[in-house]
């Protein structure tokens, strides 16, 4: 599964100020803290200025943000980038925005872009139910990626998880037409409750998943994700990957 999400140096509950919402509320990921190595804070701060902000309550203006107009793609929870850097690389004409809170995992990411001179990949470092309600307008994204969850086993804290019925519909209102929302989990229990959840949502219809061939006919983006640190450990322990893509309903 993703690395558990984190709060580095800030309590739950401790907002800055200026309009950051880094950690507002009872959220989905967990409480972790993290230091960075000298090259991660040299690689830091030469590019946070440009490539990263914190979640505000401000709307994103992703043009202004890319310097150009372009399919805006949303992945939620980045972990150390691994995903989001392998697939800004293979689609250079998207503008992919990664929303996670762990301060080292985001500065692998940054280091990430640097390596590769990416200019398609920007992060938002905080809470993703703030970006999706007050950041990210109706009808704006070409898609959203939810690539492997924390999956909160333990009954009493299924409500923290993301992938619940008002975040279905969140997902589904912030959609354009033809986007699509891929989620991908390796937790047994967890993917039946996206898959009875999702599915329930009536302004969203599922699309079949090729997964031999790793495509979605009539995708707007690719569906064709590199494999993650977390999903290699399932596949050695033979723990199944479960993929799900949903459409706004017509």
């Amino acid at each position: 599964m993703t690395e558990p999400r984190a709060l580095d140096e800030r309590p739950v509950g401790d907002v800055p100020t200026g309009g950051s919402r880094l950690y507002p509320r009872v959220t989905s990921f967990r409480s972790r803290r993290g230091a960075l190595t000298e090259p991660q804070q040299a690689s830091w701060d030469r590019l946070w200025p440009t490539v990263g902000r914190d979640v505000a309550d401000e709307p994103l203006d992703a043009d202004a943000w890319f310097g150009r107009s372009a399919p805006l793609v949303l992945e939620i929870g980045s972990g150390t980038g691994t995903a989001a850097l392998a697939m800004a690389a293979a689609e250079p004409h998207v503008n992919l925005v990664a929303v996670e809170v762990y301060r080292p995992g985001i500065a692998q990411t940054v280091q990430g872009i640097e390596r590769a001179g990416l200019t398609n990949l920007r992060i938002l470092r905080g809470d993703a139910a703030d970006v999706l309600e007050n950041m990210v307008a109706s009808r704006s994204l070409t898609a959203v990626r939810v690539f492997f969850p924390d999956p909160w086993p333990k009954a009493r804290h299924h409500k923290r998880r993301l992938l619940k019925a008002s975040t279905f519909a969140l997902i589904a209102d912030r959609l354009l037409p033809g986007g699509v929302l891929h989620v991908a989990t390796d937790h047994a229990d967890y993917a039946e409750w996206i898959a009875e959840i999702g599915d329930a949502e009536s302004a969203l219809t599922r699309l079949p998943f090729d997964v031999d061939t790793r495509t979605v006919e009539g995708s707007p983006v690719s569906v064709d994700r590199p494999v993650t640190k977390f999903e290699d450990k399932a596949n050695r322990v033979d723990r199944a990957v479960t993929e799900f893509v949903w459409t706004p309903s017509a």
